[in-house]
């Protein structure tokens, strides 16, 4: 995990958003406009790290407001196994930066000084080095000057032995199944009932649970993990001191398990807030069952259901895929079935097509239904190949891969559905330009030896 802190209005969030290469934290040139740590899960080469977005370090504040999102800077910091201390290169330190920099010191954490707000050319900011972590790293977040080079630094340190980024170890022999949902859904007593005993607080009170517990459970001969949480809501609904943490915890909780177990309460329907948290289980790439609790209350069970998979169809339409299944934490009814669907998703996200397979497939789709044209240019997918599992990943090789319309990824992803099932899990499409990687590694020998024959020709000469 890697947070990212600093005082208020260095660019923290300007550079969150670079690195997940999206806005997704917001920005703004008043003072802390970020109240609440945000994250998001993004790559350093072959490494995955849980971004963190803080607020600003303001060590001079005084309202309760702003103290309370000192303590989460607090929690992301102890959390966090590399920290970005984001300065601002236009204005002098200041003592919020130098009580930061003795916090961070502290904590006998990896720093990186990093000195926003750089102009293209390097510049060297001798008074930095006062903070006491040596040389800093100068980007400018905004123009994107600098990221690459902390990219490949940060990168360069997971790679580090005594290191550990954010990757999950798993026992391979066991699936981890994260209940998620909003608050006093029944997550725990769903847990109870599947365990058979009282293992985890159960209350009308909503927010009992305050962090992730792990159950281990055997099911004829298969293990699995049942990880309880916190209850997620949306962020601009998350509420202060404990229910952040929380709610961050809960995240982590979902990015080390297998299979999203999305409980819904039947008498509340379906808003936003579930909506919201469906969202970070297909950012996290995992597979998806949709439980919908309390089935009990039903009066007539028929009609009911009929009326609530309508209304699932309509709000969540984006994950067709996933398995509806109804059930009472309190009458057992339809419990066991989870662990049979969580097996056969298991079975999907394992799946691999062989490369022939999958070529010859898309070749066919494509003849049926070619990309739409860039202006007067041919779109043309000139490679398939399936280069993960867990989730299934696919990437595609174009001439165009950034013209190639968001509909039409959507059709390949419905189509390799149809054809291949994957149900359950979400599905990883990426689209690249053909002169990436495949094209270099091919290439490569070839100028090599080009560049030692015209290096020996010009020694002769």
């Amino acid at each position: 995990m890697i947070a990212i802190v600093g005082r208020p209005n260095v660019g923290k969030s300007t550079l969150f958003n670079k690195l997940i290469g999206k806005r997704y934290s917001i920005t703004s040139h008043l003072p802390g406009t970020t109240r609440d740590r945000v994250s998001h899960l993004t790559h350093f080469g072959s490494f995955s790290a849980i971004l963190v977005d803080t607020g600003g370090l303001d060590f001079e504040a005084k309202s309760d407001l702003e103290e309370d999102v000192y303590t989460q800077a607090q929690i992301a910091i102890q959390d966090a196994d590399l920290i970005y201390f984001v300065v601002d290169s236009s204005e002098e330190l200041t003592t919020s930066d130098y009580e930061a920099a003795t916090l961070l010191r502290k904590s006998k954490k990896t720093v990186f000084l990093v000195v926003n707000k750089c102009d293209a050319r390097r510049e060297e900011h001798y008074n930095f080095y006062e903070l006491g972590f040596g040389d800093s790293f100068s980007i400018s977040a905004l123009h994107n000057y600098g990221i690459d080079e902390l990219r490949n630094k940060t990168e360069k340190i997971f790679l580090k032995d005594n290191f550990k980024p954010y990757r999950v170890e798993k026992d391979r022999s066991s699936i981890g199944l994260a209940f998620l949902g909003r608050p006093n859904v029944g997550k725990s007593s769903l847990v109870n009932a599947l365990l058979g005993e009282k293992r985890l607080i159960v209350s009308a009170t909503p927010g009992t649970t305050v962090d992730a517990t792990d159950t281990e459970i055997v099911v004829r001969k298969d293990k699995f993990v049942l990880i309880d949480t916190a209850g997620l809501r949306r962020r601009g609904k998350i509420e202060g001191g404990v229910e952040r943490y929380s709610s961050f915890r809960a995240l982590q909780a979902l990015y080390r398990a297998d299979i999203a177990l999305l409980v819904l309460d039947h008498n509340d329907g379906i808003n936003k807030q579930d909506c919201h948290v469906s969202q970070y289980v297909l950012e996290a790439g995992k597979g998806l069952i949709i439980v919908v609790n309390k089935s009990d209350t039903m009066e007539d069970a028929e009609k009911d259901r009929d009326r609530y998979i309508h209304q699932l169809m309509r709000k969540m339409s984006y994950v067709p895929w996933a398995p509806v299944i109804f059930v009472s934490a309190l009458t057992k009814e339809n419990i066991f079935t989870l662990f049979e669907l969580a097996l056969n998703i298991t079975i999907e996200r394992q799946k691999r097509i062989d490369d022939r397979e999958l070529m010859l497939f898309i070749t066919h789709l494509i003849a049926q239904k070619p990309p739409p044209s860039k202006g007067k240019s041919f779109v043309k997918i000139t490679k398939a190949k399936q280069t993960n599992t867990e989730p299934p990943e696919f990437t595609f090789v174009s001439n165009h891969p950034d013209s190639i319309h968001f509909s039409y990824r959507r059709f390949i992803e419905n189509e390799l559905r149809k054809k291949y099932s994957f149900n359950g899990t979400a599905l990883r499409l990426r689209f690249r330009n053909r002169l990436d990687r495949d094209q270099a590694d091919k290439e490569s020998p070839l100028r090599a030896k080009n560049a030692r024959e015209n290096s020996s020709r010009r020694s002769r000469s």
